[in-house]
């Protein structure tokens, strides 16, 4: 009988360690090979073969309302895509999503703005994936029936460890435009249903910056051309994500500041830099050279740190992670 009420105790001591076995996820190796993966826009694919992490996906890439005092996309001959307003539901553009789009474990959205969320619904439907973003973001998502437990909602400042993978949420700032003077306070509301038109899926909801510890790489992603500078210090990540589109140069020494604040990274990668009106076989040269700037600037800025203009769709692979 003792030797029963032993057995007994020794089990209802271990079940909550049993319980907490199940629910702390597999933690992966330090040592598979990982690669990024440029999408346009800001959109990013990071993988170590098994664990699929998207950032912004966007791939639709439709003729919508352009930022403050840009140019509208000019049709080229033969480009017959429907042309959006404020007013229109948006469709996504479901075939280039599913061919470049199969599986994911994480989606990581910086803000609410269409060219970061518009594709996000379909593809956390299909793959059943966990959404990171902000109240505006999840309240799209719910738009669209996302499972709630598909969402987790953040404001800057949370360090969650997902077990293959850790992510700290870093409070950011939207890019510049319109010569300083872009501000939005607008969060998407709760309650909506979907479709929405581009009005109601727009609004900035704040802006996030991403630290994902993965692998032994620290990779530090931005959605945009700004940043809070006490927010990065000391974060020291291997690999940057940089926004590098135009309105960069409203920021007071935005690379250099950037770049010294991070300790020199080894790599920079930017981001949110191409004419992402444009379908993905037109060319993005005048866009590449208008990058050429932002890599001198780099390379005024941390000498030793290595700048891959990318291309889409094309893998770039890390060096073991040690970070």
């Amino acid at each position: 009988m003792r030797k029963l009420a032993a057995l007994i105790c020794t089990l209802v001591a271990m079940a909550p360690w049993s319980l907490l076995a199940r629910q702390t996820p597999f933690r992966s190796t330090k040592n598979a090979q990982t690669t990024l993966e440029y999408m346009g826009a800001a959109g990013w694919r990071i993988t170590d073969g098994t664990t699929v992490i998207l950032i912004d996906p966007y791939l639709s890439r439709i003729l919508g309302p352009p930022p403050p005092l840009a140019q509208p996309y000019t049709r080229l001959p033969g480009d017959t895509r429907q042309i959006y307003g404020w007013n229109d539901v948006a469709v996504p553009d479901v075939a280039a999503i599913d061919a470049h789009v199969s599986r994911t474990d994480y989606i990581l959205v910086t803000h609410t703005h269409y060219d970061h969320v518009l594709d996000v619904p379909h593809i956390a439907l299909k793959t059943h994936c966990t959404v990171i973003g902000t109240e505006s973001t999840e309240n799209v998502m719910r738009a669209y029936s996302v499972p709630e437990e598909q969402l987790i909602t953040v404001r800057g400042g949370e360090d969650y460890d997902f077990g293959v993978l850790s992510v700290r949420v870093i409070p950011s700032l939207h890019s510049p435009l319109d010569h300083k003077h872009y501000f939005s306070s607008e969060t998407a509301p709760a309650g909506m249903k979907a479709p929405l038109t581009l009005e109601q899926m727009h609004p900035e909801g704040g802006t996030l910056a991403y630290l994902i510890r993965f692998q032994g790489h620290k990779i530090l992603a931005f959605g945009g051309m700004n940043y809070i500078e006490r927010e990065i210090e000391g974060l020291e990540p291997d690999v940057v994500l940089v926004g590098a589109a135009a309105s960069r140069r409203e920021i007071y020494d935005y690379t250099g500041r950037l770049l010294r604040d991070l300790h020199f990274p080894a790599l920079v990668l930017p981001t949110h830099w191409d004419n992402f009106f444009a379908p993905y076989g037109i060319s993005q040269q005048s866009s590449v050279d208008a990058l050429q700037s932002f890599v001198q600037e780099v390379r005024a800025a941390s000498p030793n740190t290595k700048v891959v203009v990318p291309k889409y769709f094309e893998p770039i692979p890390l060096q073991p992670g040690t970070k």
